[in-house]
């Protein structure tokens, strides 16, 4: 049954181009790292932070976040794993970013634990900003294999089929089904205005990576409630119960970054208040 017509395309696993064929999900990804740390190091060098470093520190985290993501998605793809060999399989999709994201968030304080707290905070807002923007070109990656797929839907933004090979299938050509990968690319688009915004205000150092937290975590959320070929648990998927996680962590981070401001504040607030009193007492005396 033809359902009403959401964004047509065929998929495109491979590019060739003359006797170079480039896999796209693996491309996509490739481009998104590049372009994030990019993002990540420029928007840092404000803050005295430099280039090198937080292209060091993004790789490393690059590295084990792409790890956690790849041990989540496994995790919640049992039925796929036939082999030593699809554990790994990587080029074929299946990264579950949720993981890699609460993976890296706990090894970068071991990075940064010689820095001062306001720096961690500023590379970690910095790094969250970059992470969007490359989490945003990754997600094509996964529209182009038709991955995070779920049932036919009338939905406007939905996937119409027009043909090729896909991760998760059979598929019926003309029908147009939920891409939980294409919502999030959507998505992505105003969490990273969002940012763009904040940055721009100069909110209080983790302010940035909290929302970000916050916003994506809800919106994973949702999403994966269209999936029907990821395991469940008490009707949830393990991702949701890693945004779950996600987006409280990123509420304690917006609470904790505001609660220091104005920390810091107070002294300065006591003092002139003081120093009033100590001038009246010294205008009365005279």
């Amino acid at each position: 049954m033809n359902l009403v017509a959401g964004i047509a395309y065929p998929t495109f696993p491979a590019i060739e181009i003359g006797p170079i064929r480039l896999m796209t999900f693996g491309l996509f990804v490739a481009l998104g790292v590049i372009v994030g740390i990019y993002v990540a190091a420029r928007r840092n060098e404000r803050y005295g932070i430099t280039r090198s470093e937080t292209e060091r520190v993004g790789l490393i985290l690059v590295g084990v976040g792409f790890v956690g993501a790849r041990l989540l998605w496994v995790v919640t793809h049992l039925d796929e794993i036939q082999s030593p060999i699809d554990v790994v399989a990587v080029w074929d999709g299946g990264l579950q970013f949720s993981g890699g994201f609460i993976t890296a968030i706990l090894l970068a304080p071991v990075l940064t634990r010689k820095w001062p707290k306001d720096r961690r905070w500023e590379l970690l807002d910095g790094a969250v900003l970059g992470l969007a923007v490359g989490q945003a070109i990754g997600r094509l990656g996964c529209v182009a294999v038709g991955e995070h797929l779920g049932g036919p839907t009338d939905f406007f933004l939905g996937w119409t089929y027009t043909g090729g090979t896909v991760i998760e299938g059979p598929l019926e050509v003309g029908v147009t089904y939920h891409n939980a990968a294409l919502y999030e690319f959507f998505w992505l688009i105003p969490i990273i205005l969002v940012l763009l915004f904040l940055d721009n205000r100069r909110v209080p150092a983790g302010v940035m990576a909290g929302t970000f937290a916050i916003l994506y975590g809800v919106g994973r959320f949702l999403t994966d409630f269209v999936r029907i070929n990821d395991e469940r648990l008490w009707g949830l998927t393990g991702a949701q119960y890693m945004t779950i996680a996600l987006t409280a962590f990123g509420a304690w981070v917006v609470w904790n970054s505001l609660r220091r401001k104005d920390a810091e504040h107070e002294p300065s607030s006591i003092g002139s208040a003081s120093g009033s009193g100590t001038q009246a007492t010294e205008s009365k005396e005279v």
